[in-house]
């Protein structure tokens, strides 16, 4: 059997050998640099149960940090409260999917702040513990800032502790607590 001289490309382990330029970093195009460093700001938003007040709080709230930082991008966040032990469906009582039903509501609850389509995501999370859910979204998208709502006190929240307390003591990032104005506030206005 005659032995044939290999006379095309070099195997990659021999081109990585000798041509050291493949083992340099590759420079990410501007655009994908410029997304790499946007501040990501996530807003949990609660269209289900949050009341209007609150959600023009949330998003006046949101309009005022995106101001300051004309290059962030805002991630619409909502928890879908799974049980410990029961069985979920993820249909609404009129046969909607949960689901889609949210994602559908944080886009319309964006819509006033205009942002550009790349600017913007929403996301719906699927968890038991809606605060770690929320900090767990926050650690792997690299969110530079929290902005989650409180709700108005009740003995219930006394005793469990809020989502919002566990989301602004346990994050890595900034957190902002936003309140709804109170109702003799709204009064005098």
């Amino acid at each position: 059997m005659d032995r044939e001289d290999h006379h095309g490309p070099l195997p990659t382990v021999l081109r990585r050998r000798f041509n050291k330029d493949l083992t340099r970093a590759i420079k990410l195009p501007a655009m994908a640099a410029q997304l790499a460093s946007a501040p990501i700001v996530a807003v949990a938003v609660d269209p289900v149960e949050g009341s209007a007040q609150l959600h023009d709080a949330l998003r006046v709230m949101a309009a005022r940090i995106l101001a300051t930082l004309p290059a962030a991008r805002l991630a619409c966040l909502n928890v879908l409260k799974l049980g410990r032990i029961t069985i979920d469906s993820t249909l609404d009582e009129q046969g909607h999917n949960k689901r889609i039903d949210r994602l559908v509501a944080l886009r319309h609850w964006a819509e006033p702040l205009k942002l550009a389509d790349d600017r913007l995501t929403a996301h719906v999370l699927e968890a038991v513990d809606p605060a770690r859910a929320i900090l767990e979204f926050a650690e792997a998208n690299h969110v530079d800032h929290i902005v989650i709502g409180a709700r108005q006190n009740s003995l219930l929240r006394n005793l469990l502790g809020s989502v919002s307390a566990k989301v602004a003591a346990e994050a890595s990032c900034t957190v902002t607590v936003v309140r709804p104005a109170r109702a003799e506030e709204t009064e005098k206005s």
